[in-house]
């Protein structure tokens, strides 16, 4: 599914597996967190965005920060 993505989508795929994540430990530290399974899952998920990224040579955080300042 990911490698099926245009560069601009995988960037933003990207970018919302970093925030899931970050949300996902954030829940599990304050005890909210029912479903652990899932932190495995968003890993796995970031990994494979910046895996497919790195491959076809996408700097990730550069192409984030260049969005953001675009918005």
């Amino acid at each position: 599914e990911v490698h099926n993505l245009e560069d601009p989508q995988l960037v933003e795929f990207a970018d919302n597996a970093r925030k899931e994540l970050f949300n996902l430990r954030f829940q599990h530290a304050t005890g909210q967190l029912e479903n652990t399974a899932r932190l495995k899952q968003a890993k796995t998920d970031l990994a494979r965005a910046l895996t497919v990224a790195h491959e076809r040579g996408i700097d990730v955080e550069t192409e984030i920060r260049r969005q953001r300042r675009n918005d």
